[in-house]
């Protein structure tokens, strides 16, 4: 390309994508370019920055100008802004301010080209002096000032309350409240006569895009200004918020983003992360943490889960971002909801009782027992919602199940963390509820004799009915499949009983049916009186044949039917409830008990209801032991009536 066109130096020439962004391509965005998109020669980045350089310096104020309004476009590609920088750009600037002279035009382009530069991140916020500071922030104290240079001050202003601590306080002593209203109220007005937004005090209109972008702007950085030097006067406010970056630079790998990117983009971007992170403010999460109890201890206990178990973390953040948001556990919300209830647990913050006697060794195996407490305690939590499948509503409902299961592995005062945490694990959701029914069962007042009496009477009642449900099951028939030495095959055959239940019919079938096969298509029958018993697992005759004991699933679900001398009726059911429904009505057909798994559930859930339907109207009365004594015989019945 040198040869072709003459051009001698080529290091001081580049090629520039001929469109309004106008950026430099380089090898990291070659492979950006599009087919058909124009590419222009021009001078390369370096020289291009020497000469604004020079040109910014100018003694001609429309030389100047042009020179700024060039600078000001040219910084939004990051490889001219690299270059300038080198040249010590950023410095010239913030000179360029300090020293009041350039106002108007020369001013507003000036600030532009200096958000335009560190919205690339390269330059930190915390060199700039106290005295470039007060240059701005007297910007935005005037009550009559150009709108584009109030723009642009509010626009650094914002950037150095977000990227750092110590600018924020310096910005908040020079920044008052009361001037920034008025800008608040003047700033746009709608010129109805042209359908356009004019910006008070700007000689040109601009349209409804732009205008409503500036107004939203101003907007949020009022907002965040009076929100900061509000709530954060305290230096251990400025704490938090260095955590809560940690936290979502851990949870979100987001090194380089705190200065990448411009203001709007940044913001966004908080306010999406602090969301995912399971905060209740998206804007502000410092202000989840002024309820006391907990307070900073929340955060710091956050801290430490996410630097010490930074892959359990990781994973609770990501996990439960992904889901859908009726299902996600807040981990930020959680967090703090859990360790207010560890408060109380072990009454931290309480003074000491001569009278308590609770003593948990596993607390003095570890220098930080409670972080690691906490840890553990957390991931509990997230456990558990998802066995519930719990949502934001069912959010308390959580944290009372979370309380039993910390409640009841402390009780049994395991010597370790690690003894707590596998305690927990035998402490599921489903555990939880079982252990609650048998509680409610073993009650004192379901342990009295009356009502192990009434349970007595009920019992053979709630069997008679399980037996019926059976029965009539047996009634309506069930497909199986057909038993065959060779492969299996899609052969089946279906087997019901009689509604006077007198005998079975069975037969075989084509294909699997979609309801009932009526009893006259089924050839074949069985008189339930030729019946002798009923075979289970592998003392059935088609579960001895070789290599059938082998699948340990078809060997739960077989079943036989001994009928005359040594003939039999082999079963093998589609699933464990089908077989456990057969077994129990061919039982009760031949006037045996009833044993299986789903008869025994079946009695617990249907004696349960029963005795608490009965209970109802006793509800806080006290139940006697024994009756009440029969009265002694009286001395005469003088006082029966003689009907003859």
């Amino acid at each position: 390309m040198t040869f072709r066109w003459s051009l001698g130096n080529h290091e001081n020439f580049a090629l520039q994508i001929a469109d309004a962004t106008n950026f430099y391509i380089t090898e990291k965005n070659r492979n950006d370019i599009k087919n058909g998109s124009i590419l222009r020669l021009t001078t390369s980045p370096y020289q291009t920055a020497v000469q604004l350089h020079e040109r910014i310096q100018s003694s001609s104020m429309d030389a100047k100008l042009e020179a700024l309004k060039d600078l000001a476009n040219a910084s939004r590609d990051i490889t001219f802004a690299q270059e300038f920088i080198n040249l010590d750009g950023i410095s010239l600037l913030t000179q360029m301010v300090e020293s009041g002279t350039d106002f108007g035009d020369l001013l507003s382009f000036t600030l532009t080209a200096f958000v335009e530069l560190m919205d690339h991140g390269i330059v930190s916020w915390d060199t700039f002096s106290v005295a470039f500071i007060k240059k701005i922030a007297s910007y935005v104290n005037k009550s009559a000032m150009d709108t584009a240079v109030l723009q642009r001050s509010l626009a650094i202003l914002e950037s150095m309350v977000l990227n750092s601590q110590d600018l924020y306080h310096k910005v908040a002593q020079e920044i008052t409240i009361g001037q920034l209203i008025p800008h608040l109220q003047g700033i746009l007005v709608v010129n109805a006569s042209q359908t356009t937004w004019n910006v008070i005090r700007s000689p040109t209109p601009i349209n409804d895009e732009m205008a409503h972008q500036l107004y939203v702007l101003q907007v949020l950085t009022f907002n965040l200004l009076e929100d900061r030097m509000m709530t954060k006067m305290d230096p251990q406010d400025q704490a938090q918020r260095d955590i809560i970056f940690e936290l979502r630079r851990i949870a979100f790998d987001v090194e380089c983003e705190p200065n990448s990117g411009s203001i709007e983009k940044r913001k966004s971007m908080y306010t999406r992360d602090y969301k995912k992170l399971g905060f209740i403010n998206h804007v502000n999460p410092a202000v989840d943490f002024t309820q006391i109890p907990p307070g900073m201890l929340a955060l710091d206990n956050m801290l430490y889960f996410a630097r010490h178990h930074q892959d359990a973390y990781i994973r609770i953040v990501l996990e439960n971002s992904s889901r859908e948001d009726k299902h996600e556990c807040p981990f930020g919300r959680s967090s703090i909801e859990l360790t207010k209830m560890l408060c109380e647990i072990l009454k931290v913050g309480e003074l000491p009782s001569e009278n308590c006697h609770d003593f948990h060794p596993m607390f003095f195996t570890h220098d930080r027992s409670f972080e690691e407490f906490f840890c553990i305690c957390i991931q509990l939590l997230n456990k558990t919602w998802k066995e519930m499948r719990a949502t934001s509503e069912d959010f308390n409902k959580v944290m009372q199940v979370v309380r039993e299961q910390i409640m009841r592995a402390l009780t049994l005062k395991p010597n370790s963390l690690d003894q707590f945490k596998s305690r927990l694990q035998n402490l599921s959701y489903t555990e939880i509820l079982k252990i609650r029914q048998s509680e409610r069962m073993n009650q004192e007042d379901f342990q009295s004799r009356p009502i192990l009496e009434l349970r007595e009477k009920i019992q053979p009642e709630i069997m008679e009915l399980i037996k019926q449900q059976r029965l009539n099951r047996l009634c309506e028939g069930t497909c199986f499949r057909k038993i065959s030495s060779r492969r299996r095959q899609d052969k089946f055959w279906y087997c019901r009983l009689s509604p006077n239940h007198k005998v079975l019919h069975y037969g075989d079938l084509e294909e699997s049916p979609q309801g009932e096969v009526p009893h006259d298509s089924l050839q074949d029958k069985l008189p339930v009186a030729d019946i002798k018993a009923v075979i289970t697992g592998k003392d059935c005759p088609h579960m001895k044949e070789k290599g059938a004991l082998k699948q340990n699933k078809v060997l739960e679900l077989a079943f036989s039917v001994l009928y005359e001398s040594d003939e039999y009726l082999n079963f093998i059911a589609p699933d464990k409830h089908e077989y456990c429904v057969w077994t129990d009505g061919l039982n009760a057909l031949l006037g045996k008990e009833m044993t299986s798994d789903y008869t025994k559930s079946d009695m617990d859930t249907l004696l349960s209801m029963e005795m608490k339907l009965r209970l109802l109207d006793l509800e806080n009365i006290q139940i006697p032991e024994a009756p009440p004594p029969i009265p002694k015989e009286p001395s005469n019945y003088d006082f029966v009536y003689d009907y003859c």
